[in-house]
């Protein structure tokens, strides 16, 4: 199978770029999505993002968290950069970490349709204590709704040591 034709990249502007503009404030239209060249495969796709950072809504400080984002991708996929740049754009939002994760999520879902995504964002501690919402989604209908009350339901039978990141 060949590479990306002019076509299949139609959309993507930020990728290569020079001149990005970073948004200032929570920008969902950031989010870029392409083809996705195997639909007929189940398979993840897995981002880490360690230097995630919003605003408390009440006293304005900053918030950092790593958010982790797994999809299993359907008909679109979305572009690295552009998810960069949208979630670079939470760094002057104001918003609860459950609000952030919940938010990342159906904007994505919005622009992908994935047949299953889920969001997990890991916050570092303020005023000692941590915060790690989860959420996720399966498409309605499909396998992959089970899949997601299971993985809800299962979450976190075994967490991690906690080590104040």
């Amino acid at each position: 199978m060949s590479g990306r034709s002019k076509e299949e990249l139609h959309g993507i502007t930020y990728l290569g770029d020079q001149n990005t503009r970073y948004p200032d404030n929570y920008a969902p239209e950031m989010l870029e999505c392409f083809m996705n060249k195997h639909p007929e495969n189940d398979y993840f796709v897995k981002f880490n993002c360690p230097e995630f950072t919003s605003l408390c809504p009440m006293t304005g400080q900053p918030d950092f968290a790593t958010i982790y984002i797994s999809y299993v991708p359907d008909l679109k996929m979305v572009e690295s950069k552009s998810l960069k740049l949208y979630l670079f754009s939470f760094r002057n939002h104001g918003d609860f970490h459950e609000d952030c994760v919940n938010i990342i999520m159906k904007d994505l879902i919005r622009r992908m349709e994935p047949k299953y995504i889920e969001v997990w964002g890991k916050f570092t501690p303020r005023g000692g204590i941590s915060i790690d919402p989860y959420c996720n989604y399966g498409k309605p209908n499909t396998k992959w709704e089970q899949v997601a009350f299971n993985r809800l339901v299962n979450h976190d039978l075994y967490p991690e040591k906690v080590d104040n990141r």
